[in-house]
C-alpha cells in the first residue's frame, strides 16, 4: 500500500449527507474481482443520466473539479453496506483524501487499509471549505499528516485528530497483511518451535 505523508490537490464537493456506499459504488458493479478499476463507476447513478450520457448538474462533473485527490461532503459519508468496493473506487478514481463531518464506522476503518485518509472536522469547518471551494476555481489543499494539519494558499490552518495507530498506518503504508509482517522473525522463530516440539512429540 503506498505511504501517506503529504498532499497538495484540488478539491472536489459532493454536497449531500448520508452518502451511502450504494451512491459511491452501486451493486451492479460489484462483480468484478480486481481490485482496480472502480474509479470510473464513482457516484455513477449521479454523475451519469439513465443514457449513460455525463450529468451536467453534478458538481463533480464540471470542468473545474477534474483531477481532484481531495473530496469534502458532509455528514455520515459511507453509511449503509459494508462494502470495501467503496473506498477502492474512491482511490481508483484519484482520491486520496475524504474530508466530512463524520463517517460510517465500517467506510472509515476500509479507507486507511486502502491508504485513503478520511478526515474528521467540524460542521462548521468543512461548511467553510465548501464556501472556498466555490469561490475559488482550482481551489486545492495541503494536507500534511504528519503534523495533522490542513492549510491552503489563502492562510486557513485547520488541525485535526486522528488515532496513533491509524495514523502510522497510512504513514508508513501498511495494510493488515504488512502491520503483520513487520513481526515476520517472531512468526518465524515461532513456527521452528513449533516444529520441533512436533518432532519430540513424534518420536
Amino acid at each position: 500500500m503506498e505511504a501517506f505523508k503529504q498532499l497538495t490537490g484540488l478539491v472536489a464537493p459532493v454536497d449531500r449527507v448520508n452518502v451511502d456506499t450504494d451512491a459511491i459504488i452501486p451493486k451492479q458493479f460489484l462483480k468484478r474481482i480486481e481490485r482496480t478499476g472502480f474509479g470510473q463507476f464513482l457516484f455513477f447513478e449521479w454523475r451519469f443520466d439513465e443514457q449513460g450520457n455525463v450529468n451536467p448538474n453534478f458538481e463533480m462533473n464540471k470542468d473545474r473539479y477534474q483531477g481532484a485527490s481531495v473530496l469534502i461532503s458532509r455528514a455520515n459519508f459511507g453509511c449503509g453496506s459494508s462494502r470495501e468496493h467503496a473506498p477502492w473506487a474512491i482511490l481508483d478514481y484519484g482520491f486520496r483524501v475524504v474530508i466530512a463531518p463524520s463517517f460510517a464506522d465500517i467506510f472509515y476503518n476500509n479507507c486507511f487499509k486502502n491508504g485513503i485518509l478520511p478526515i474528521k472536522l467540524s460542521e462548521e469547518q468543512v461548511e467553510e471549505l465548501f464556501q472556498r471551494t466555490a469561490k475559488q476555481e482550482g481551489y486545492q489543499l495541503s494536507v500534511d499528516l504528519e503534523k495533522k494539519q490542513i492549510t491552503d494558499e489563502q492562510g486557513l490552518s485547520i488541525s485535526f485528530d486522528l488515532d496513533e495507530h491509524r495514523r502510522q498506518f497510512l504513514l508508513q503504508g501498511l495494510d493488515d497483511i504488512g502491520l503483520t509482517l513487520q513481526h515476520e522473525d517472531k512468526i518465524a522463530a515461532y513456527e521452528e518451535k513449533r516444529n520441533q516440539q512436533a518432532a519430540v512429540l513424534n518420536g
